[in-house]
């Protein structure tokens, strides 16, 4: 997932995307502790992805409150 891309979404559209990939974390969460996961580095992956739309969340969010 690239900053670019995100930063074509709308603030909505982001918050959508926020938590379908907390869905997403939680069930490599699950699969970790059950022993399924087979990419831990997925676990870090994701957390990352929820991070960098939360910044572009931010970011939107600051520009807005400036114009």
């Amino acid at each position: 997932m690239k900053v670019t891309e995100l930063k074509e979404l709308s603030i909505e559209e982001l918050n959508e995307k926020v938590n379908a990939l907390k869905k997403g974390l939680m069930q490599l969460r699950f699969q970790h502790k059950t022993g399924k996961l087979e990419r831990h580095s997925a676990l870090r992956e994701a957390k990352r992805d929820i991070a960098r739309v939360k910044t572009v969340i931010t970011e939107k969010k600051k520009g807005e409150k400036k114009s």
